[in-house]
């Protein structure tokens, strides 16, 4: 599902213009991404949570000229569904 179906099924449902759902799912888009750059994770409960993942530094390889590298530690967005989505998705089909 692309958000441009996002936002005519929620266009559909709500009996809102077009245009002004899609200003509010972008500015929520907008919202998750500011708070996540700034370090905040977004819960949203029964549905998820938007949160930061550290991961630490390793040693990686680059294989095409057979080089051990450093990967530096670094910080990764990621999402975790809340445990009635993942069993109403697992519930389906």
């Amino acid at each position: 599902m692309t958000k441009a179906e996002i936002v005519a099924e929620i266009a559909n449902k709500t009996g809102i213009e077009k245009i002004a759902v899609q200003s509010v799912v972008e500015t929520f888009m907008e919202s998750v991404k500011g708070a996540m750059i700034n370090g905040e994770n977004v819960y949203m409960r029964g549905f998820g949570s938007f949160i930061i993942k550290e991961r630490a530094e390793k040693t990686g390889r680059n294989i095409s000229k057979n080089v051990t590298i450093k990967i530096p530690a670094h910080r990764i967005p990621a999402f975790k569904p809340a445990k009635t989505f993942v069993l109403e998705v697992k519930g389906s089909k």
